[in-house]
């Protein structure tokens, strides 16, 4: 259980910096697809992808994030 605490520690500083106060997180661990929602519904207007990671936006302003190939990103500690 600390591991988790400690991650989610790692965490804050990016989670304070995200467009919202509230952020939905969806995994799909058999597509390995990551989906997070900085609004509920998040009504995009307009995607962008580059490099299988795609964003919504509404107008100018981040609404959601998409990454497909999730674990290609995550870094391991040595």
């Amino acid at each position: 259980m600390g591991e988790v605490i400690g991650e989610v520690l790692k965490s804050i500083p990016h989670l304070l910096n995200m467009p919202s106060r509230h952020i939905w997180i969806d995994y799909d661990q058999e597509a390995d697809v990551l989906y997070l929602s900085f609004r509920k519904p998040q009504h995009a207007d307009e995607s962008e992808i580059d490099d299988n990671i795609i964003t919504h936006y509404s107008g100018d302003q981040i609404v959601g994030i998409t990454v497909i190939g999730a674990k290609k990103h995550m870094v391991s500690e040595i």
